[in-house]
């Protein structure tokens, strides 16, 4: 039987490209206005956030990885080629900031700001409009990791000097709902237990919003937020975050690790995130250039859309 030749996907125009982005724009957009024009109070807002955060969210993130074929999705490949250029960029930002600021806190909170994802909030709905609904259970597999990766590098080099419990880490670490979340659903699944039907469509429709309520969200969040003094910095770490570290992401899935186009452009639009608002957290708790990273936060949302415009064109 003769195989027929590959035939590598089209890329995509600039009309699919808007198609893919523009929803998530829209329901953010939402948000925003929402917050701005005052149709919604804080505490109101605060409670959206709460139930999106805390049950819808982590719900989703549960009975998805806890149905995902592990067998089909599960690639060292696709880890080291996402997790190699991230270790990369944050090292590269620390030993520069280090050198220009002269305080390893510093450098370190600017390196998380150059190589920090928002996965969830933005990465997630990215993947899925581009690369369907299936994608989803990668990408739970592939973000594992992230945060508790990034934030214990952070205060590996800033705790010493700002006194920063490793119990207090560990524990915000381990209760975060995201991870907790996400290792719940992997160990559900390696049980081979299977959800009760009744149960398993009540946790489907506390999931159905979760996309939708995280944009809306974040941008309801983005009017709180202001580009502050740092601009300079700011726009800096945004260009390293959309451009470079994916660049770099690029460089090792297709060079060195020969990804198959669909797994390339997953990792390249994950690491084209924008940075995502617990790196501003951190350093808040830090109290180290929490202003800087609340600018990069706005700054690279906004900027995020020509960098997934760019992406999904050029791949």
């Amino acid at each position: 039987m003769i195989k027929s030749p590959y035939v590598p996907p089209p890329k995509m125009t600039m009309f699919d490209t808007f198609a893919i982005i523009f929803p998530l724009i829209f329901i953010a957009g939402v948000g925003f206005a929402c917050a701005k024009l005052r149709f919604l109070n804080g505490e109101q807002l605060s409670g959206i956030s709460r139930f999106t955060f805390y049950i819808s969210i982590p719900v989703f993130l549960f009975i998805n990885m806890a149905q995902a074929q592990l067998g089909s999705v599960l690639s060292l490949e696709l880890m080291l080629s996402f997790y190699i250029p991230v270790v990369l960029m944050f090292s590269l930002m620390l030993i520069l900031y280090r050198y220009y600021s002269g305080d390893w806190s510093q450098g370190a909170v600017l390196a998380l700001g150059a190589s920090y994802s928002n996965t969830v909030l933005i990465g997630l709905p990215i993947a899925i409009q581009a690369l369907g609904k299936d994608i989803a259970a990668t990408v739970f597999v592939l973000i594992t990791f992230h945060s508790a990766l990034l934030f214990l590098l952070t205060y590996a080099f800033s705790g010493r000097s700002q006194k920063v419990s490793w119990l207090t880490t560990v524990r915000q670490l381990v209760l975060n709902p995201v991870i907790l979340a996400i290792t719940l659903g992997l160990l559900f699944n390696l049980s081979g237990l299977a959800l009760p039907m009744p149960l398993e469509n009540g946790l489907a429709l506390l999931a159905e919003p979760a996309i939708a309520g995280a944009l809306f969200v974040l941008g309801a969040n983005l009017h709180h937020y202001q580009i502050r003094p740092g601009l300079h910095l700011a726009l800096g770490l945004s260009a390293c975050k959309l451009f470079l570290l994916p660049a770099l992401v690029w460089l090792f899935a297709s060079q060195v690790f020969a990804l198959p186009q669909q797994q390339l452009l997953l990792v390249v639009l994950l690491s084209a995130s924008p940075l995502g608002v617990n790196a501003y957290l951190v350093a808040k708790q830090l109290n180290t250039r929490s202003e800087v990273l609340a600018s990069t936060v706005v700054l690279s949302t906004l900027l995020s859309v020509v960098s997934f415009f760019f992406w999904l064109t050029l791949i």
